[in-house]
């Protein structure tokens, strides 16, 4: 945040940042160049060429002594939003920046000339050679021609020659150019001056790929030029013609691209409130009335501030020399004079797209991409207005530039994406699951247990696991799965839209399955939905589901306006499973007022209880497939909850286990799991689910589309495999189903069962194919296809037997 931020820390900038900080405001000042002065780092503003850098010298100290003003060099703002929000670009990072008033002392982009061959390395801006030489140390050529229309241009030569590049001369395309003291000291070198003279055509070398010489004519009329009359060999031509401002921050911020005829060059007018134009992004080109414009801009942003401050003069805009010369484009009938370097654009391609009636600059934008390439229109808008306005006899003032939009500058996917910042979420007992030697893994946001032991031994670990949930008792932390509480008059009407399934007659104590879709019909989540009263539900949901699950049911009731409440409680609770044969005989040593027998408590039964001293809910569900419990409480009670079913469960050694091996269990089950046995486009059909979906209520959420899908009937289907051969190479998630050389169909899920005996999946399939019996073979490693035969689902216990014990 700041009171003022100003963008461009040029002799303007740092005039506008010094004053508004002189008032109290607090200032950040923000340049893309990697040290302060704009300009004054390059320019010429005086014959001996020592202004520049006494003038640079006594702001830059100024600035670093300003305890108030924050410099942000090596930043880009790229671009302007609602409110004085700017987006600032540096290295690898993207910072926001909210600011109270803003000054754009952005500068100014110096402008080409246009004729024959204008695109040849070796023909650069004027300003592009002085920042090669002061900047960069480069000694931009060997021998040079200078083309100007302004003093800049003999600043221009004065540096050249300074650096040792051997001068062809300055050719002044004004007939009868001011005098000034740079052009003074020029003539003093005895440098060759030719007023009113143009290049109209450059030469190549005989490798064709630089610059090696122009031809001279002298300016008859306005872009017209006499025969030839001489011949300049130079491998460097400096253009300083003009220069357009760079306007991208204000024309985004509303402000309106004019025409100054007098400057001949565009002109930023309606600049709204609380953002201010200093310097020659504002008209004003000479080094003096850039510096007090930008002191009476920084005042002026001090004020939109709040902070009282004296408005210095503001400058004339008759003091400000002319810089850009009224017509630099010079056609040449055998072409090739480039308008849009980007685009390849030439005088002839823009002509005939103005002769084809696309006359509005957006229109010719669009017809003929002048202006969409990298630069976007900053060396070729004004030249294109000039042709606009040539070509159907309209004043320049008329025509205008076409829309700016952010950003200003190309940006990476990693500026848009933010920082580099992962949240890490943590039940309450993951320091147990740590002291127990759990391998952590992550899901979602949180981290879990993938298996208790050696890191180098997962597999055996994960089969242990499981053998001691299917012979014994195990215990899992589900503190991960989301939980919501729907409350209310209309609870029960509430979740019967929002799930396929029915709860109006749901029991009390009771949960019953619950499945989403969108309203396309495609699975978005699943869970169970447990009633403890009449009006209140308490609802689980998928660990990375449950934030949209959460901003689905809040979007929906907006809408349907249901007496109900609805809470996303599921960082307010902790949660495991205890799961296997001897689960009952465990949590009876821990709960007595519960009654667990399986006539008082079935599966899918919930009740209210105490649990370890401790208040929980207790839902009997089976998604491994065994008798189990799952127990909730305060998520600050969850590590006594772990802590006493361990201890009350040691002499029936119930040991912990983890993600895998209860990914092993639910598939030994046939259970999906949302998100990875459905994707973006599954239907409850497709994913054998129709049976989770109510054919007699009239409304929920995708019915209709759920509907139409199954007129058109299944393009695929969701079965239970087992392979052929167990001893032979085994597939892995989201290997392809191969038919005919076509594919149709992936595994989803892939286990190798010690429970079983054997190598067990879910597989989309053709339709033709999911019966029980088919065979289908799966592209495996190295492209081996294996066979594999559509098996009964569940693979374990499909009577349910070991659920209802």
């Amino acid at each position: 945040f700041a009171d003022v931020a100003v963008v461009g820390a040029g002799p303007a900038g740092m005039g506008a940042a010094l004053q508004a900080a002189r008032a109290g405001a607090e200032v950040v000042l923000i340049d893309e160049n990697a040290a302060l002065g704009g300009s004054l780092g390059y320019a010429r503003f005086d014959a001996d060429g020592g202004r520049a850098g006494k003038v640079g010298a006594e702001l830059g100290h100024a600035v670093a002594a300003a305890r108030n003003i924050r410099v942000m060099t090596s930043t880009t703002a790229n671009g302007w939003f609602a409110d004085n929000w700017l987006p600032l670009i540096h290295g690898n990072r993207m910072t926001r920046l909210r600011a109270t008033a803003v000054v754009a002392a952005t500068g100014s982009i110096e402008q080409p000339m246009v004729f024959r061959n204008n695109d040849l390395p070796g023909i650069v801006m004027g300003s592009a050679a002085q920042r090669l030489i002061r900047l960069y140390g480069v000694k931009p050529g060997r021998r040079a021609l200078v083309v100007t229309a302004n003093s800049d241009g003999y600043g221009v030569a004065l540096d050249l020659d300074d650096a040792g590049v051997e001068l062809s001369g300055v050719l002044d395309l004004r007939p009868d150019p001011p005098a000034c003291p740079l052009r003074a000291e020029v003539e003093r070198r005895l440098i060759r001056i030719g007023d009113g003279l143009t290049v109209c055509e450059a030469g190549t070398r005989p490798d064709r790929n630089h610059l090696a010489g122009v031809k001279l004519a002298s300016i008859v009329g306005r872009g017209e030029w006499a025969e030839t009359r001489e011949l300049i060999r130079c491998d460097l031509l400096c253009l300083s013609v003009g220069y357009a401002p760079t306007a991208q921050l204000l024309l985004q911020a509303g402000a309106r691209a004019g025409f100054d005829t007098d400057a001949d060059t565009f002109r930023i007018e309606d600049v709204p409130a609380r953002l201010h134009a200093a310097g020659s992004v504002n008209g004003f080109y000479d080094l003096d009335t850039a510096l007090a414009d930008g002191r009476r801009a920084g005042a002026r942003a001090a004020v939109d501030a709040g902070f009282a401050a004296d408005l210095p003069p503001a400058p004339e805009p008759a003091s400000s020399p002319r810089v850009c010369f009224d017509y630099p484009i010079f056609h040449h009938r055998k072409g090739k004079d480039f308008v849009d370097f980007d685009e390849d654009l030439t005088v002839a391609d823009l002509r005939n797209g103005i002769a084809e009636g696309f006359q509005h600059i957006e229109l010719l934008k669009r017809y003929s991409t002048v202006g969409m390439g990298p630069s976007q229109g900053r060396t070729a808008a004004l030249n294109t207005a000039r042709l606009v306005a040539a070509e159907t006899d309209r004043p320049l003032a008329g025509i205008g530039v076409s829309t700016a939009r952010p950003p200003f500058a190309a940006e990476k996917f990693g500026h848009l994406a933010g920082r580099g910042f992962h949240p890490v979420r943590r039940t309450a007992m993951h320091h147990r699951h740590v002291d127990a030697g759990a391998r952590m893994m992550v899901a979602g946001a949180w981290l879990r247990p993938a298996w208790y032991g050696d890191r180098r031994d997962g597999p055996a670990c994960i089969d242990r696991e499981v053998a001691n949930v299917r012979g014994n008792v195990g215990l899992i932390d589900v503190s991960t799965l989301g939980g919501l509480e729907v409350r209310g008059p209309d609870a029960a009407e509430f979740l019967n839209r929002m799930y396929t399934f029915g709860y109006l007659k749901q029991p009390v104590g009771r949960a019953r399955y619950v499945l989403m879709t969108d309203r396309t019909g495609v699975i978005v989540d699943d869970g169970v939905a447990c009633r403890f009263h009449d009006r209140h539900f308490y609802v689980t949901a998928t660990t990375g589901g449950v934030d949209g699950v959460y901003r689905q049911m809040l979007w929906q009731n907006a809408q349907w306006r249901l007496d109900v409440d609805v809470a996303n409680v599921t960082a307010a609770y902790a949660g495991v499973n205890i799961a296997g044969p001897n689960a009952r005989r465990v949590l009876r040593a821990v709960c007595d007022d519960v009654d667990l027998s399986a006539e008082a408590f079935p599966y899918m039964g919930v009740r209210r209880g105490v649990v370890a001293g401790l208040p929980a809910r207790i839902l009997r569900v089976g998604f491994v497939g065994e008798l189990g419990y799952e127990i909730h409480v305060g998520a600050s009670l969850g590590e006594a909850l772990w802590d006493a079913l361990l201890a009350a469960g040691e002499s029936a050694g119930i040991a912990p286990f983890g993600v895998e091996a209860q990914r092993v269990l639910r598939l030994e089950k046939g259970h999906i799991i949302v998100g990875q046995d459905t994707d973006g486009l599954t239907t409850p059909p497709e994913a054998a689910m129709a049976w989770a979906v109510s054919r007699t209520k009239p409304y929920f959420v995708g019915k209709r589309a759920i509907e139409i899908q199954a007129a058109r009937g299944l393009t695929r289907s969701l079965v239970g495999f087992a392979l052929t051969d167990d001893a032979g190479p085994m597939p892995g998630e989201c290997h392809l189903v191969i038919r005919d050389g076509d594919i149709v169909g992936r595994v989803t899920s892939i286990a190798r069962s010690a429970t079983l005996g054997r190598v067990i999946g879910l597989a989309y399939v053709a339709p033709d194919q999911a019966g029980i019996g088919a065979r289908f073979r799966i592209k495996g490693p190295a492209g081996r296809m294996i066979e594999a035969e559509v098996v009964p689902l569940p693979f374990y216990d499909p009577d349910n037997g070991r659920q209802a014990l």
